[in-house]
């Protein structure tokens, strides 16, 4: 279980995008994330007429490392909301035993 998903509001730590939040878009193996509006690379692609693609400059989301973001959590700071470090407990008794993620700040359950 990651501590940071598919879907997660993420704000960046360090780097030239430092404060900037967005969502992740996907979770590599190497640990790396891609994140919409972060992160963003000049590439210089080539028109592909057969799938009607043109050619020219894209910007394109590049990976980031996962530990260079942070989850964002709302209700941080008197409900202006900051970043936050994950932890994991369990949940409940037995077989309805679940492991979930939650904010270190408040010990508030991330995915409820």
């Amino acid at each position: 279980m990651n501590k940071i998903r598919k879907g997660d509001e993420v704000v960046v730590l360090t780097g030239r995008d430092k404060g900037r939040r967005g969502r992740v878009t996907r979770v590599l193996d190497t640990g790396k994330l891609v994140v919409e509006g972060i992160n963003l690379a000049k590439k210089h692609q080539k028109g592909n007429p057969n799938t009607g693609e043109a050619g020219g400059i894209i910007e394109k989301e590049m990976p980031i490392q996962g530990s260079n973001v942070a989850l964002w959590n709302p209700a941080k700071n008197k409900g202006e909301g900051g970043p936050d470090r994950v932890g994991f407990k369990f949940l409940g008794e037995g077989q309805a035993r679940r492991k979930v993620r939650y904010f270190k700040s408040n010990d508030e359950v991330v995915d409820a």
